[in-house]
């Protein structure tokens, strides 16, 4: 299996027994979603690499690296793909455990079909979202970095509703002046308002809530 050069979501499974692989793959695929099968942690490893987009079909339990601790790998590599576990009914212990550890879901062997696809489908939709926030805060950063210090500020204080004359007065400068740096700033974000201004900067973390 060859890594792929285009980035469209794909059900990545990592189960040791070919039975339930297989029989897995059938299934997402019957339904039009790209799947890629894997029979170990490490063999998955092998071939994955960081960024592509979509979701991560895991046994709890495998000889080897277990599920739990490929969970934890992927972690600690700040690896962010959505995770759903498979576990055997003896298994639910371990399972909560990796919810708590981030995963999405927990699905019971053996599996209503349309459950385990709605999960999938939850898992894609949310990976589909963290990747458009990742590319809007990755563009907003770019933005961000063609303003100068002082319209970082003038930025920072128009977005928290404060007005041009309060800005004026807490920098000691005239209120034309914080208009005009007021100005490049709604240019340079490339806003076309105040309310998309406030929207960017609180998306990209840059001020709170």
């Amino acid at each position: 299996m060859r890594k792929t050069t285009h980035n469209e979501p794909t059900v990545f499974v990592v189960d040791d027994d070919l039975a339930m692989r297989n029989s897995l793959k059938w299934l997402i695929e019957s339904v039009g979603m790209r799947v890629e099968a894997y029979g170990s942690a490490d063999e998955f490893l092998s071939y994955y690499y960081p960024g592509r987009a979509g979701c991560l079909l895991l046994d709890v339990r495998m000889s080897g690296m277990s599920g739990l601790d490929l969970q934890d790998h992927l972690a600690r590599s700040s690896i962010t793909i959505p995770v759903i576990i498979i576990t055997g009914h003896g298994d639910v212990p371990m399972a909560v455990r990796a919810m708590k550890a981030g995963a999405m879901d927990f699905i019971e062997k053996p599996f209503n079909d349309e459950l385990l696809l709605d999960s999938i489908r939850n898992a894609l939709a949310a990976d589909a979202e963290e990747r458009s926030h990742q590319a809007e805060r990755a563009q907003v950063a770019t933005r961000l970095a063609h303003l100068t210090p002082r319209e970082y500020e003038v930025m920072e204080m128009v977005a928290k509703g404060m007005s041009n004359k309060q800005i004026a007065l807490d920098l000691g400068v005239s209120a034309k002046t914080v208009e005009a740096h007021r100005g490049r700033v709604m240019e340079k974000m490339e806003a076309g308002s105040l309310a998309d201004l406030v929207r960017m900067v609180t998306r990209a973390n840059v001020i709170g809530d």
